[in-house]
């Protein structure tokens, strides 16, 4: 809030940084907050692949209104210097999906891992730098009245998104079974 409204530049790199974050604190936890007999109970009642869509997707809902309301309190805070508000608020989205999709599956690799989240950083950071990476260039494009959204690169997002979906389904049973 000392910035006044900071130029775009500054505005889109703060806020994915926040997004960062927030995703860190909200949905990389889910695994680390369950106990021993809690994922007994889950190991009974549902197969690997099922539990971890269904972690993925609630995770992801999470993540979905969690961005909402940053760029809401964003917009409120730091003002709003988005010449194409729809572009970005679409961009917001698939970005909360796909930071979601990444942690909730490192934080399924970090759990096994004696409950330790430093190995989330470790095993995130190279993961999640070039998704930031897209999605900042992505949005520069929001800020910009003159330029557009490639549709390859936000093809070339949603198709990481499906390979860490698809990852997650292939190598889940493997830490289910310990």
């Amino acid at each position: 809030m000392s910035l006044d409204e900071p130029e775009s530049n500054v505005w889109n790199g703060l806020f994915w940084v926040i997004q960062l974050f927030i995703c860190i604190n909200a949905v990389a936890k889910s695994f680390l907050q369950e106990n021993k007999g809690r994922m007994l109970y889950f190991y009974s009642i549902s197969g690997p692949a099922s539990f971890v869509l269904a972690k993925l997707l609630f995770n992801s809902l999470l993540m979905l209104v969690m961005s909402l309301l940053s760029l809401l309190l964003f917009t409120l805070f730091l003002g709003n210097p988005m010449h194409k508000a729809g572009s970005f608020i679409g961009l917001v989205l698939l970005g909360g999906w796909s930071l979601s999709l990444v942690f909730t599956f490192l934080a399924a690799i970090a759990a096994k891992a004696q409950q330790n989240a430093a190995i989330m950083a470790v095993l995130g950071f190279p993961i999640i730098i070039p998704q930031l990476l897209l999605l900042m260039q992505l949005s520069k494009a929001a800020f910009a009245p003159l330029l557009t959204i490639p549709a390859s690169t936000v093809l070339l997002l949603v198709a990481l998104d499906a390979m860490v979906v698809l990852l997650a389904v292939i190598l889940f049973p493997f830490l289910w079974k310990d």
